[in-house]
């Protein structure tokens, strides 16, 4: 048994009314079970409960058992002081708070089918604890859910997001950018690709925001491409002894040290996403006189802010995938599929921070709408739950889907989960049961 599971029946009232009484008899009726709380503290704050005529207002502690309220050293602690009602599964002790005042402790008594299901789910080894019962809820009650997910990952990159927008001096199109590169690396180059950006300020881009040679001299040079050792077949290539000499003229100008090259990964990616080929498609995004991100958020559709992304590299990309080697000849546009990445894990979430920041509704809007006209993503998480039933048909059902899978599913949070706790409460009428969650 948990203390949480005790939560649950408290807060929704999943318990027989008539088991709460005091020590003379007397019936304890809940008028309000309080504010749950998951800091230090009381469970419950400012609970209302009536005995006889009397109404009694404070907090309520929940425990297992009774003896547990000294074990955890509440009763030195004044901070419990305001306890009108200790609630426990198992009343094995008299319990006295910091001033000596005996607490009033009543066990709960309940229907043992909740926690029958309750421990059904968390024991569960699959992945979708609740694989076999989710396919008989409501499909409106499903997508509910999927809405409040979603923007509760929004929110969680958010605050990633806005504490980038506080290291970068309160900039947004440098926080974009920071944001934008790190992910352009696709996970195997994510890191170089975010330390390129540490490296190289976008307010030194900005200055050549026209000319998008010397914006792929720069990123080059400062991703340590451009060290002579890096690509031996390079030492007479026209096209890389130019980048070359652009760099040592601009890193002098700014003070930009060169970079490992080193650490970019080649092996076991398709040519076609090899570092290279990415740095000179992002030199063709930055190549935007005004702002990337200024001209991101003037995007009115999906199709506009596509077609910002879908760039193609410099021409000596054509038949080249690394410095000095040439190949068939293939222009290397950005697909679909990697503009679609972009957009779901950098772009959109930066534009959802954006509008919160401002406390601007359309935006926020705007980016769930984004999110909704995009396809939906492919692996394994997503597997999981077609597997169970549950099939995704955009990227705001995958990401509802992800956030679902890492922060309910895998920590067995299934009585905040609204599908857990509506498959728990099942067979038994509740109290606005649309918003039947623990709040997190």
């Amino acid at each position: 048994m948990k203390e949480e599971f005790l939560h649950y029946l408290w807060k929704y009232r999943l318990y027989d009314p008539e088991c709460l009484t005091d020590n003379e008899g007397n019936k304890i009726s809940v008028i309000c079970p309080g504010e749950y709380n998951r800091d230090s503290g009381p469970d419950f704050f400012n609970a209302r409960i009536l005995i006889a005529d009397t109404e009694w207002a404070g907090n309520v502690e929940i425990h297992t058992k009774a003896s547990h309220f000294d074990n955890h050293g509440h009763n030195t602690d004044h901070a419990f002081d305001n306890v009108i009602l200790h609630v426990v599964d198992e009343n094995d002790k008299r319990i006295f708070n910091a001033r000596g005042q005996e607490l009033l402790t009543v066990e709960l008594k309940y229907d043992p089918i909740y926690f029958e299901k309750y421990t059904e789910l968390v024991n569960n080894p699959s992945v979708v604890a609740c694989q076999n019962e989710i396919v008989k809820l409501n499909d409106f009650y499903l997508k509910n859910w999927s809405y409040a997910l979603l923007v509760e990952r929004l929110q969680d990159k958010s605050e990633t997001i806005l504490k980038i927008y506080s290291e970068t001096g309160n900039d947004w199109e440098e926080t974009f950018y920071r944001i934008l590169s790190r992910y352009f690396g696709f996970r195997i180059n994510a890191e170089p690709f975010e330390m390129l950006a540490a490296a190289l300020p976008f307010r030194i881009i900005r200055k050549h925001a026209d000319n998008r040679f010397q914006i792929e001299a720069l990123l080059f040079g400062a991703s340590g491409m451009l060290d002579e050792g890096l690509f031996r077949e390079a030492v007479s290539d026209k096209y890389y002894k130019e980048l070359i000499r652009e760099f040592r003229v601009l890193s002098a100008k700014y003070s930009i040290r060169q970079g490992h090259g080193w650490l970019w990964k080649f092996c076991r990616l398709r040519p076609a996403n090899f570092p290279t080929v990415r740095i000179s498609q992002l030199a063709a995004m930055l190549s935007t006189v005004g702002g990337l991100f200024s001209r991101t958020l003037e995007c009115a559709d999906i199709k506009q802010i596509k077609n910002l992304f879908e760039v193609e590299a410099s021409p000596y990309w054509d038949n080249h995938y690394v410095f000095g080697k040439k190949t068939k000849r293939i222009t290397k546009r950005t697909g679909t599929q990697a503009v679609e990445i972009l957009l779901i894990n950098a772009v959109i979430p930066v534009i959802f921070a954006y509008g919160r920041f401002r406390d601007n509704q359309d935006l926020t809007d705007k980016s769930l709408a984004f999110m909704e006209e995009i396809g939906p993503e492919s692996n394994s998480i997503v597997d999981d739950w077609k597997s169970a039933g549950i099939e995704a048909g955009s990227a705001f059902e995958t990401q509802a889907l992800i956030q679902l899978t890492g922060r309910y599913c895998k920590k067995r949070r299934c009585l905040e989960c609204r599908i857990g706790s509506k498959i728990i409460s099942s067979g038994r009428t509740l109290i606005n049961e649309n918003k039947l969650i623990l709040e997190p």
